[in-house]
Order: structure tokens, then C-alpha cells, then sequence
């Protein structure tokens, strides 16, 4: 098959530091910038994306130029991950760089396609392991003019809302257009604790963990068997989804499309997992505490600024009951998580506790199984495919990388542009045919 990891050849032909590119005086480089309360609760990790781009395409010297401009104000990317002299992590502002990797496909763009969520999708990006830099690029070109841009960023730097506006700011600057709106990099202001502090909510279990008690996942003997299914939701099917999951609606409101499609991914997996029905299943869910804390924080800021809801229910209940049930659980717990919520957890993460109990994150990639247990990284909202380097149209296709954590799910836009979307759900081999037996039915069976 054409998109088989041992057909696909990638031939990687030059890799150099990209740094940022001032006007005038460049400012110092021996500032540093201290990691807030959200970023430290986060995944300790690169997360990567991949987009394709059908020719006309520009150069790769004007990719590289936009590049280089749009760090100049976005210079978190292009420094590098330490400690103050306090021991604190912070990014240090010292321009060292983010990594450019120029490469060429002995193939066209169509004999690639489809691009399956497999392991052949590694060679259009760098490795995600052992990586100083905070961002990397890969641009792969194929023999038909076609443009691939593999894409990493450091998760502790900026969650999805930043990186989203970082990149189409990037697209604006190889364009020669005036970045709008500029990022806003004020990482203290927003997120000062109240005196005394007021811990209202559970934080212990939720956000953060006992170091000795932190489950690193399942080491499960049939990890190696994890299969990322893609599968596509129309317009038509999202609306009767809507309509089944708001039926007699506590809040007499129709559900979103998020809750009700999470609400029905959250029941056929669990049906297609064959769980104990005394079991417990809880789904992680993000939530964008800009829109949460108030006074609002603005769209422009840089860095992470999320928290989780968690859902949960017996997984016999979850399965027997209609899926408006399901959705009634997430967009409860998603509603719990507002501004008081977020002030709490500032209180918490800045009162000193995490240090002394020795706290971890429970946010972790590091984990190869999450059963009974799912997260939904939901990528609705972001404007991935406003990214625009000077071709006049938007990606082709865009998709996360291979993630093969059974249970972690990402959903997006379809790149058809016709408010479909794409999930991506990885499972047990021996999971999934029970899974697609009912993914596209209103009726679990």
C-alpha cells in the first residue's frame, strides 16, 4: 500500500536552527519567563501535527523567512526549557532556536493518500523524544509540488488555543502581512492567588497526584496491538446525534455537537471494551479557562490556560441509558469547571502544597493504555486551517501524528469543509471491529 511506513520514503535533506529575526536592536537574551500554574499542570511533552498543502506552494526560504519574523514575537518558541536560580522551570528567552528540516517524498501527494493513522506518518515530522528545541518543522515535498509540513511544539510552552493562533500568525508573516493580533505574553497578571487563598474545589486526585501513587499506565501485554481508527461523522449524522442526546434535556437546551458526539464516542467504546458493568469509566475533557475565569482572559494569550472536566459513570448505566444521559454527564461536569473553579485550582497550585505532598500532574502521554478510561482532545474550535504560507487556499488536510494511546482520542474539523468530523480512536486490535459495529448507529447493539 502507498501509504505503508516501508513504501513511503522520506529522504531528509537539510536540518539547521531557525532563530528569530528583529528589526532594529534584537532584545537580550539572558531573560526568562516563569512557567505559570497551568503550564506546570500539563503534559510534559511535544505534541505534533501534520499538514498537506496542494501546489501552488511557496518556496521553502519564504516558510523559513515567515519563520524567523513570526518568532521574533512569539519568542518563547525559539528559546529553551530551565530552572531560575530558585530552581523554578521557566523558558529561557535565549534565541537558540527552533529545529528546520527540509525533505522530499519520491512520490505524488495522491499515491500517498489516504493518510492512515500509522506509524508511516513519523517520517513527515521530527522525533517527538530527547528534543531540546521547544518547536520543529519538517517540510517534505513530493514529486507532484505537493507540501507537507510536519509540525511539534512543547506542550508546557503553549497549549492547542496558542499554538493555533502561533501558526496562523506564522502563515501571516511568509505572506509579508503585519502579525494581528499580537500574542499576549503576560504569564503572572491573570493568574495571581487570593489572600488568604480559598480552596474550594478537590485538587489532590484530579489535577495532581501522589508521586508514590502515580499510575504511569497500565503496561498492558496487548499494547502493542493498539489500532488508531479514523473515523468520519457528516453533517447529517452529527444533527440526529444533536437531536437523540437533547431529548427531554434537563436544561432545556439542545445539547452541542461536542457533547453529544463525545457522548456517544464515551458509550461505543465502552461497549466495544466489554467492561465488568460494575465498573467505573470517566472521560478527561479540556476545558479553555479563558472563557472561564472572569474578568475574561483575552484570545491573544500565550501559554496553557486549561483545566479538565471528568465525567463518570458505571459503565452498565452508561450503556443502558439513552445517550441524552451521557450528554447530561458532560455538560454538568464541563459547567462545574468555571471561575471558580479555575480560582481554586490557583489557590491550590500556588499555596506550596504541590512541592511539600511532592504532587505530580495526572496529566500524562506517557501512559499506553487508558482503560476504562478515556480523554477527548477536542481541536473544534481552533483555526488549524486558516494557516496560510502564500499557496491562496487552505490545507488540504490536516491531521494529528500517531498517537497509539488506547483510549486518547482527538476529534477536528473534517478537512472537507462541510462541518463534518473526524475522530481518531485508538483501540485494541480485538476492540475494534466491535467498535465500528456501532459507531455510526443511534442505537448501541
Amino acid at each position: 500500500m502507498p501509504n505503508d511506513p516501508k513504501a513511503m520514503k522520506v529522504r531528509v535533506e537539510s536540518s539547521r536552527l531557525v532563530k528569530p529575526s528583529y528589526e532594529g536592536h534584537p532584545p537580550p537574551t539572558t531573560l526568562r519567563v516563569p512557567l505559570s500554574v497551568f503550564d506546570k499542570v500539563t503534559y510534559n511533552t511535544h505534541i505534533a501535527v501534520i499538514y498537506a498543502f496542494r501546489p501552488p506552494t511557496p518556496c521553502n526560504s519564504t516558510v523559513e523567512k515567515g519563520l524567523s519574523m513570526v518568532l521574533s514575537e512569539y519568542r518563547e518558541w525559539a528559546g529553551r526549557l530551565g530552572k531560575d536560580p530558585k530552581g523554578n522551570p521557566v523558558i529561557l528567552l535565549n534565541d537558540e532556536g527552533v529545529r528546520f528540516i527540509e525533505a522530499s517524498a519520491e512520490t505524488t501527494l495522491d499515491k500517498a493518500m489516504p493518510f492512515k493513522p500509522s506509524a508511516a506518518l513519523l517520517s513527515f515530522h521530527p522525533s517527538l523524544h530527547g528534543v531540546a528545541e521547544l518547536v520543529q518543522v519538517q517540510l517534505t515535498r513530493f514529486t507532484c509540488g505537493s507540501l507537507m509540513v510536519g509540525f511539534t511544539a512543547h506542550h508546557l510552552v503553549a497549549d492547542g488555543h496558542a499554538t493555533s493562533n502561533f501558526l496562523v500568525a506564522w502563515g501571516r508573516s511568509s505572506r509579508g502581512l503585519a502579525i494581528d493580533p499580537l500574542p499576549l505574553h503576560d504569564r503572572t497578571t491573570f493568574f495571581v492567588p487570593r489572600s488568604p487563598p480559598k480552596l474550594e474545589f478537590k485538587h489532590r486526585g484530579v489535577e495532581f497526584t501522589s508521586k508514590n501513587k502515580f499510575d504511569k499506565g497500565k503496561e498492558d501485554p496487548l499494547k502493542d496491538d493498539i489500532v488508531v481508527s479514523k473515523v468520519h461523522f457528516t453533517k447529517e449524522f452529527l444533527n440526529k446525534l444533536k437531536a437523540q442526546a437533547s431529548l427531554g434535556s434537563k436544561s432545556n437546551r439542545p445539547h452541542t455537537t461536542f457533547e453529544s458526539l463525545v457522548a456517544h464516542l464515551w458509550r461505543v467504546v465502552t461497549k466495544a471494551r466489554g467492561l465488568d458493568g460494575c465498573e467505573t469509566t470517566q472521560v478527561r475533557i479540556s476545558v479553555n479557562g479563558r472563557t472561564r475565569l472572569s474578568p475574561r482572559v483575552p484570545n491573544e494569550y500565550f501559554g496553557n490556560l486549561v483545566l479538565w472536566a471528568f465525567p463518570r459513570a458505571k459503565v452498565a448505566e452508561l450503556i443502558s441509558q439513552p445517550l441524552q444521559f451521557a450528554a447530561e454527564l458532560i455538560h454538568d461536569e464541563v459547567a462545574k469547571v468555571n471561575d471558580g473553579y479555575f480560582r481554586s485550582f490557583i489557590d491550590f497550585a500556588s499555596s506550596g502544597v504541590v512541592q511539600s505532598e511532592n504532587l505530580s500532574p495526572t496529566a500524562d502521554m506517557g501512559k499506553s493504555v487508558l482503560c476504562p478510561d478515556l480523554e477527548v482532545d477536542s481541536w473544534l474550535r481552533f483555526p488549524f486551517y486558516d494557516l496560510d504560507f502564500g499557496g491562496g487556499s487552505p490545507p488540504y488536510y490536516f491531521m494529528p501524528s500517531y498517537f497509539p494511546v488506547e483510549g486518547m482520542l482527538f476529534i477536528l474539523p473534517s478537512s472537507m469543509g462541510d462541518s463534518s468530523i473526524d475522530a481518531f480512536v485508538p483501540l485494541f486490535c480485538h476492540n475494534v471491529d466491535a467498535f465500528k459495529h456501532n459507531c455510526y448507529s443511534l442505537v448501541l447493539a
